[in-house]
């Protein structure tokens, strides 16, 4: 079963007040994660696994509200087969969590990423492959996040 894209709106409203957002940032070896804080004003990066299993354990005890998940389209705005494995995931976060996930085009964001980590952080490629997955999945749901605030 493949869940239906939802807009930022209805998103907002399926969500309960007060609970976290997490931020996905996809890959097949790699799965940054980021959270918000209680009142959606900031995104935090949290930590990069290697599963969907060390992804829920990483994620107990958390007030989980829904998912916002970097959705990687190709540049000319078409899905390709990264997207596809990336809606794939998506079903089974609503398997096991039956919340509300939200796609969120993510074609910038590692690049935007490593351009702040390389240019202002002055961090060396070899940390910036440390820590980009979780700062990718950050910069997703801080995006996602600001829209969000704007909505009534």
């Amino acid at each position: 079963m493949q869940i239906q894209d939802i807009s930022p709106q209805e998103f907002k409203k399926a969500i309960k007040p007060y609970t976290t957002l997490v931020g996905v940032d996809f890959g097949t070896k790699r799965i940054g994660i980021a959270v918000s804080d209680l009142m959606r004003l900031t995104a935090t990066p949290l930590k990069i696994v290697s599963s969907l299993d060390e992804m829920i354990k990483t994620l107990e005890n958390r007030n989980i509200g829904g998912f916002i998940i970097g959705l990687p389209l190709l540049m000319n705005g078409e899905e390709g087969e990264q997207a596809a494995l990336t809606r794939k995931f998506g079903d089974k976060l609503v398997e096991k969590y039956n919340l509300p996930v939200l796609f969120w085009d993510e074609r910038w964001s590692s690049k935007a990423v490593t351009r702040v980590l390389t240019e202002q952080a002055d961090i060396s490629r070899k940390r910036q492959k440390e820590i980009l997955d979780k700062a990718a999945a950050a910069y997703i749901l801080q995006g996602a996040l600001d829209l969000l605030s704007c909505i009534s």
